[in-house]
């Protein structure tokens, strides 16, 4: 009982220098700290935010990032309020008016009585298409086995080129530049006894895809579509 109880001095002396810390010990623990509030700092200013105050709808444009891509979008174009901050977004949808290509007057509130004309308004969805083909490899891979056999001549320089009723795109159609389809080519929903159809036309840059909807009566007027709507991407991104 006495051996385990009391101990020689040396053996405690032998303990305590075992217990010891090095002489390296406190120069790696600050470097350590060090290291951690230089990365927590780095990352509390790269980290995306939301701005302090809102966004005016007649502030400039907002630097907005959707799959990598930039854009300069004007806020008063921002249909949805939690979509109007600077920084990296999944998803912006913007109304522009027609033809002008300017956003909407803020100060007009559509009502029951005066709602908003969708023949006045281009519409443009920006978002990643990371889970979508390119829209020229659907045409090429895709669309053929559901399309008509043969195409029809639409308003003059357009080709339309229907799809069969027993597919998944019944009702729709390709509409597209005859001599250029990849500069023009939209989907768009055949005329009802109700409405008179829209049609979705699609551009895409870096992993962002644009889909652009518009009336399909503008059709008839389809140069000054795809010229507007030129227009406008290289407004949202410069090259």
């Amino acid at each position: 009982m006495a051996y385990l109880t009391q101990q020689p001095p040396q053996a405690v002396r032998h303990r305590k220098r075992r217990a010891a810390p090095g002489p390296l010990t406190a120069p790696v623990l600050l470097f350590a700290a060090v290291t951690v509030i230089a990365a927590s700092y780095v990352a509390f200013v790269l980290w995306p935010r939301w701005p302090d105050s809102p966004v005016t709808l007649d502030a400039p444009t907002l630097p907005v990032v959707v799959a990598g891509v930039a854009f300069n979008i004007e806020p008063a174009a921002i249909r949805r309020p939690v979509q109007r901050r600077p920084g990296t977004q999944e998803r912006v949808d913007l109304a522009y008016l027609w033809p002008s290509l300017l956003p909407p007057d803020p100060a007009r509130k559509p009502t029951l009585g005066a709602p908003v004309d969708p023949n006045e308004r281009l519409f443009v969805t920006i978002q990643t298409g990371d889970t979508t083909l390119p829209l020229m490899e659907r045409v090429q891979t895709i669309y053929p086995r559901y399309l008509v056999a043969e195409p029809a001549a639409g308003p003059a320089g357009l080709t339309l080129r229907g799809f069969r009723d027993d597919t998944p795109y019944a009702g729709e159609e390709l509409a597209f530049e005859s001599l250029a389809p990849e500069h023009f080519l939209a989907r768009c929903a055949r005329k009802g006894v109700i409405n008179s159809g829209s049609c979705l036309l699609e551009r895409r840059i870096g992993n962002a895809d644009i889909t652009i909807r518009f009336p399909r009566d503008w059709l008839a007027d389809w140069q000054s579509v795809a010229s507007g709507i030129d227009t406008l991407i290289a407004r949202l991104h410069p090259n």
